[in-house]
């Protein structure tokens, strides 16, 4: 599989009859076709190719009669929560589903720009999740490694885009639905100001903060979109009068320390200080804010009168058919049932004076960069889970929309799962193409690795990395209990220079214990990867006073390593002066060794 499609190209070789959009669009319907043994659950609804391919040919047509069509032959997916006419609508509900005689205005926008529609995506029910795991029609996975979730609700659109089987395609994103699944997959999800793009057409998730979004492989390609579909429209009652504002400086706001939090992803941790080191090279002032009031006004989304506009989207279905709902998703929805009107304005006025202080917030940064997302989850840990871990995922998104803010997420970075780590900026409303240049300017240097492979045959195999610091390194004692687990060298090295080192006394055969110590030194080290199973196994037979913690290395990065009970050091001998175990082997053969 050739990746991935880009719109700009495509609309640019088309328009010049380079290739015409007939041939792009069966690239496009073969590559479909591919990954459907693949990743079946991507689409709830495909088009014809007949369909595909007649709306391509209409294209060549244009382009030959002389229309200058900026988005000329590019394929695209539609979210199943947004109209595409006499294709049904779901919103991931078959007890839902209509066909609409006519499209949402952002897709009349796009076909009229010349795009070319493959099909509908699926979604976490009713837009309701950031996981992509809540669809009676399947769950789609990260593309990168399928143990782990896509990211939702825009969960099929983000992998039909990660996957290379349309150029771009249309999520929706409420809570950050259209942010989290880019972070996954490795793409630029653009969340546009609220009402800068028209939402008729759209099933609501909660009317007064939808907005239409667009995941996207380029910056470029994002810009192409919103040049578009941006613009008034006045059968959307939530539609504004466009503005665009100029960036105004590089004062980039970001969390207080204290307030970062990972959930114990240490790869995201250490991604994220890259990408605020990759921010700071440009001449950026990074401001620490503190999040209380951000986060306060999160909760607001769930925990607060907002819920009931949920309800209200889908309250016909939920009082007939309310079997028919995902129990998760039914559930948020029930909770909305008990709002009052008291509770519903006294949370407009509590969101009032947080808008206050935002407001005062945007006086010293001009922009927020934040982690998309803590952490990311498995899918069999998201279903034992639903509520608690999809929570999490919406740490740094929930805000946005109830506080007008635009948001433009940017991928920064792979975990050695191969899963994807993205940071968000986030600017007040009508920023818009200024976030699109601040992250052009980031994406340039952050100079990132290419994605990993999709694992089309297998899925990607899980791996720990392990340093070990003693009887476990090559040519030791032990050393084949990793042999024997087929454990991989990846790395010699050292430990941060923040560890000591200590020969365990009357420990058979010899081990060390390893001590995180301010005034340490750096230890050498050899680092394996072994398979999650293989590691398990591992684990288990390792012998108090010693354990499997984590251990930071000279680079910053952190992997699963031995560490020690206190109690190991009683009668030990420090050996840290000596640099690593080898050494202090090699010491006791010497004439005079300990």
């Amino acid at each position: 599989m050739d990746l991935p499609f880009d719109a700009t190209a495509i609309a640019a070789a088309v328009s010049s009859r380079e290739t015409s959009a007939v041939a792009v669009a069966r690239e496009a319907l073969a590559r479909i076709r591919d990954y459907a043994a693949i990743q079946p659950a991507v689409w709830i609804t495909r088009l014809a190719d007949e369909v595909v391919l007649a709306a391509a040919a209409r294209v060549d047509a244009r382009i030959a009669a002389g229309e200058v069509l900026p988005l000329a032959g590019v394929p695209f997916a539609i979210k199943d929560n947004i109209d595409l006419a006499d294709t049904p609508t779901t919103a991931a509900c078959p007890n839902f589903a209509y066909t609409p005689a006519t499209s949402a205005a952002v897709v009349e926008r796009l076909i009229a720009a010349g795009a070319v529609a493959m099909g509908k995506t699926n979604l976490d029910q009713f837009a309701t999740g950031l996981n992509g795991t809540r669809s009676p029609y399947g769950a789609p996975a990260c593309v990168f490694n399928r143990a782990y979730v896509s990211g939702g609700s825009s969960s099929g659109s983000a992998v039909a885009v990660a996957a290379g089987l349309v150029a771009f395609a249309l999520g929706t994103d409420t809570a950050g639905s259209g942010r989290v699944p880019a972070a996954f997959n490795g793409l630029i999800g653009m969340k546009p100001t609220k009402g800068r793009w028209s939402t008729t057409g759209l099933v609501p998730a909660c009317r007064t903060i939808d907005c239409i979004t667009v995941l996207t492989q380029t910056i470029a390609d994002a810009r192409a979109v919103d040049a578009a579909v941006a613009g008034f429209d006045t059968t959307d009652p939530y539609s504004r009068h466009r503005e665009d504002h100029p960036a105004r400086g590089a004062r980039i706001g970001v969390p207080k320390p204290d307030q970062r939090l990972f959930l114990g992803d240490a790869a995201a941790e250490r991604l994220y200080d890259q990408a605020l080191a990759t921010l700071g090279t440009g001449g950026a002032d990074l401001v620490e804010i503190d999040m209380t009031p951000l986060r306060e006004a999160a909760m607001l989304l769930y925990g607060g009168p907002w819920v009931a506009e949920r309800t209200a989207a889908a309250l016909p279905l939920l009082d007939e058919r309310p079997e028919a709902i995902d129990p998760t998703v039914r559930a948020i929805m029930e909770d909305g049932r008990s709002v009052s009107g008291v509770a519903v304005f006294e949370g407009q006025y509590r969101l009032a004076e947080l808008q206050r202080i935002a407001e005062t917030m945007w006086q010293n940064i001009d922009l927020l960069a934040l982690p998309t997302t803590p952490t990311i989850y498995r899918i069999a840990e998201m279903r034992a889970a639903p509520i608690a871990l999809n929570s999490n995922l919406g740490l740094y998104t929930n805000f946005v929309n109830l506080l007008d803010m635009a948001a433009l997420a940017l991928p920064a970075g792979w975990r050695d799962n191969a899963t994807g780590f993205g940071i968000t900026l986030i600017a007040p409303a009508w920023t818009d193409h200024a976030l699109l240049d601040a992250g052009e300017a980031y994406l340039a240097a952050a100079a990132l690795p290419p994605p990993p492979p999709l694992h089309l045959e297998e899925p990607f195999m899980d791996t720990v990395k392990l340093a070990v610091v003693g009887a476990h390194l090559e040519g030791m004692p032990l050393h084949w209990q990793l042999t024997s687990r087929e454990a991989r060298l990846v790395a010699t090295t050292t430990t941060a220079s923040n560890y000591r080192l200590y020969a365990i006394a009357n420990s058979t055969p010899p081990k060390p214990a390893l001590i995180h110590s301010a005034d340490g030194a750096a230890i050498a080290v050899e680092v394996y990867e072994l398979d999650v199973a293989a590691f398990g196994s591992f684990v288990v037979e390792v012998p108090a006073p010693l354990a499997i913690g984590s251990v930071t290395l000279a680079d910053g990065s952190v992997v699963k390593g031995f560490v020690a009970e206190p109690r190991a050091t009683d009668g030990a001998e420090d050996i840290t002066a000596l640099g690593g175990w080898r050494a202090y082997i090699a010491s006791l053969a010497r004439p005079g060794g300990s």
